[in-house]
């Protein structure tokens, strides 16, 4: 009798643990998804990517409250969350990524460029858990990669004019390089790509003229300096 009662205490122990697992990972969930919700406010995204990050949130709700109903606030919270779903669902207004803004500062952008990426990996994973339909997912994924793009691209051209004032030549080829590489990935360029990849193959063109200039009167100075070393050598010593 007491091996039963034990085996059924352990049984009632291990699915009690295996529901606190799984509601520490939907709360990890929502904590993720109301994070990139908030930084949103800073990244222009659709009014749909919104709605697809709040469907996120509340399905995490739903699968705790169905585990534990117990949990605290939770009614309240599938009610937010529902409300917060409604208003994104009556805001379809669409998002250019024209009205990309590069952040101010190095640090800012790689928040930025993390961010975006980490937008692409909750809509791939909603998308694969069957959440999101095909045609939502090419239009958002596309969005979300253009953003990432330029901020690739700006950061790059900001790195190169500013080695340009430094008279870092070669820095700055090397950053201007890197963008036109970037903007040639592109299989499907736009209007934005193509009008940048003109631009910075006018400012590559500057740079490399500069440089070649450059070159040559160091070539030039090397080959005086070598001649006025000859001519000294070669001369008639003077006699005191």
């Amino acid at each position: 009798m007491a091996i039963i009662v034990n085996a059924v205490q352990q049984h009632r122990n291990k699915v009690e643990s295996e529901k606190r697992i799984e509601v520490a990972k939907q709360k990890n969930v929502i904590d993720e998804t109301e994070e990139i919700i908030l930084a949103t406010e800073h990244i222009k995204v659709s009014q749909q990517l919104k709605y697809i990050l709040q469907q996120r949130i509340l399905n995490a709700l739903k699968i705790i409250a169905q585990i534990n109903p117990s949990v605290m606030d939770i009614n309240s919270r599938l009610e937010a969350a529902n409300n917060k779903l409604k208003e994104f669902a009556g805001n379809q207004e669409p998002v250019s990524s024209d009205s990309f803004s590069l952040p101010s500062s190095d640090k800012q952008v790689v928040v930025y460029i993390k961010c975006v990426k980490k937008m692409r990996g909750l809509l791939r994973s909603e998308y694969t858990k069957g959440r999101v339909d095909s045609s939502a997912f090419v239009v958002e994924d596309k969005f979300l990669e253009r953003l990432q793009l330029r901020a690739n691209v700006e950061t790059l051209m900001r790195r190169g004019e500013s080695s340009i004032q430094a008279q870092q030549l070669g820095s700055a080829r090397q950053c201007i390089e890197k963008a036109i590489t970037a903007l040639d990935s592109q299989a499907q360029p736009d209007d934005y790509i193509i009008q940048r990849k003109q631009e910075l193959e006018g400012k590559l063109k500057q740079i490399q003229d500069s440089l070649r200039s450059a070159n040559t009167e160091d070539v030039l100075k090397r080959k005086e300096s070598e001649r006025n070393e000859l001519d000294e050598l070669f001369s008639e010593k003077k006699k005191w």
